[in-house]
């Protein structure tokens, strides 16, 4: 329950977290519905909810492991989880700039939390949210974070926590009905900024928290006649419109040096660029035309990993964009697969080693997807309970929503390729299946300790071939291996060799293995794609 408290003390921090879920739970799909700027897709609710629940959940974990000790978790401890959860949590735009809102106040309230360093707070976080965006723009959420800190910095002179975040709270209210006046595209709409209305949801979570009384006044998005076009013309780079085709987010392990080239990089790559955190660890998002490009620049930086590529709806540009007919969504083991499949029109969910994907972000993937009628590639055994609950899910939610059983990334890489979304859904489904059903898979990985295998006794380092999942080959080296797995795969017969070679394979292993079957099988054609980083050293298809 809320408490009356003159400091933000850690269960203040939990409550926060969980009152500003709710609401942002309860406005999700308002907030969807509002969302023109940068990008019209409907789903800005959707991300700072998401943003929103990982921070959550990272300070329920940090109450749990106190709770073993039976100790109460300090104000820092509270802060630097909110602000770690929402970093890695952070969703889309909207998400990306809320987590540097958090961090920004959670580098003040970790050395203390009385009204004097909440206002600080509010102000470190509106100049860190607006320092991380490349291009700032008012009539933003920037701006709504600005006005919040501004109307703190009025009262703070003797008042107590609950007015200062009172004040903040009704600061970025003002500011907020204001923004059709600043962004000509909210104002074409009639609309207030999605992603600031999301942020004053969240200050009255805060007011809620610190003085145990929801705000008297509750927000409502005020109901704007569109700007006639010939009144509200728009300056150049105001509007969305032939904006680039792909979101990519990643989070990254780099250095500041590191990250400063990144940004010059990806801001000659695209737009609406935003790096937020610090201390190692970053969260960049960045909409681009070449998806490829983006990845392969994290990579000279430093270590990307939860890379999410979405390729937006041809239908983006309105305010309200009516859903496409039908999308693909597809796990994906690496960055470069992930690329390879964002090109092809598809959503990509990145598969971590040690971290397969939960339920919740494949459901938030079909989301994205912004499609009435889904297939869902999980291109992993393991994912077939977590897949299907995915699903289910999402035809709750109203969409159709095919599960197809792919058991690696090469039969994804099958079904993708006989894609057509102008026949009928039960049609392409179909036909996707059998492709998928017709592509043998095999994986080769290296043993980490003595084990039983199905092809005998393996050490540590050994190569491993895993045919259809199984252990069939034990190997000293890479090529060797690869070249009696491929042997008994065509030994069946086949058409088509698909290799996806690792980050870390050399090019030439893909130009022995194509001679290979080049003068052993001279009717199989062979494909190569680079899975990129984190994908398994060779993974191998025969169909």
């Amino acid at each position: 329950m809320p408490q009356t408290a003159d400091d933000l003390d850690a269960v203040a921090v939990r409550t926060w977290c969980s009152l500003a879920l709710d609401a942002l739970g309860r406005e999700r799909e308002a907030i969807d519905a509002i969302n023109v700027y940068p990008v019209a897709d409907g789903d800005t609710g959707t991300n700072l909810y998401l943003t929103v629940e990982s921070a959550a959940a990272a300070v329920e974990a940090v109450f749990a492991a106190h709770e073993t000790g039976f100790s109460a978790p300090s104000t820092a401890d509270a802060v630097r989880a909110m602000a770690h959860g929402a970093l890695i949590g952070a969703r889309g735009n909207s998400g990306t700039i809320l987590a540097q809102l958090l961090r920004g106040m959670a580098e003040v309230l970790a050395q203390g939390a009385g009204a004097g360093r909440l206002c600080l707070a509010l102000t470190r976080a509106a100049a860190s949210a607006r320092e991380a965006v490349a291009h700032p723009v008012e009539g933003t959420v920037l701006t709504v974070a600005a006005a919040a800190a501004e109307a703190a910095e009025r009262v703070a002179a003797g008042a107590g926590a609950p007015a200062v975040v009172r004040a903040a709270y009704e600061g970025a209210r003002t500011a907020l009905d204001a923004t059709p006046e600043q962004l000509a595209v909210l104002g074409r709409a009639g609309v207030v900024d999605a992603g600031g209305r999301g942020l004053v949801a969240v200050l009255g979570a805060l007011v809620e928290a610190v003085s145990g009384r929801a705000p008297e006044r509750t927000y409502e998005t005020p109901a704007l006649a569109p700007v006639p076009a010939a009144v509200a013309d728009c300056p150049a780079g105001d509007d969305p419109q032939d904006g680039p085709a792909f979101e990519v987010i990643y989070l990254l392990e780099a250095g500041d040096e590191a990250v400063e080239r990144l940004r010059t990089r990806l801001d000659g790559l695209g737009d609406s660029l935003v790096v937020v955190g610090g201390d190692g660890l970053w969260n960049v998002h960045v909409h681009v035309d070449d998806a490829g490009a983006a990845v392969e620049a994290g990579v000279e930086a430093g270590r990307p990993y939860r890379i999410r590529i979405t390729h937006f709806a041809a239908d983006r540009l309105h305010a309200r964009p009516e859903p496409a007919q039908r999308a693909v969504v597809v796990v994906v083991p690496g960055d470069g697969l992930g690329g390879l499949c964002a090109e092809a029109g598809a959503t990509t969910v990145l598969a971590r080693p040690g971290e397969p994907p939960a339920s919740g972000e494949l459901v938030d993937a079909i989301r994205r997807a912004h499609a009435r009628e889904v297939v869902l590639l999980p291109n992993d055994g393991d994912l077939r309970h977590t897949a299907a609950a995915a699903a289910e899910q999402a035809r709750a939610e109203g969409i159709r929503v095919a599960l197809i059983p792919t058991r690696a990334a090469v039969q994804g890489i099958a079904a993708l390729a006989v894609h057509e979304p102008d026949r009928s859904f039960d049609e392409d489904v179909v036909a996707m299946t059998a492709a998928a059903g017709a592509t043998r898979y095999a994986e080769l990985a290296v043993a980490e300790r003595q084990s039983w295998t199905m092809a005998g006794i393996c050490q540590a380092g050994d190569i491993l071939g895993l045919i259809d999942g199984d252990v069939a080959v034990i190997g000293e080296d890479v090529p060797e291996t690869a070249r009696k797995v491929l042997d008994r795969m065509l030994a069946a017969g086949g058409e088509l060799v698909t290799l996806v070679l690792g980050e870390d394979v050399p090019g030439t292993l893909a130009d022995m293995l194509e001679e290979h079957v080049r003068e052993g099988y001279l009717a199989v054609d062979t494909v190569v794609y680079r899975g990129g980083h984190q994908c398994a050293p060779l993974l191998i298809g025969v169909e």
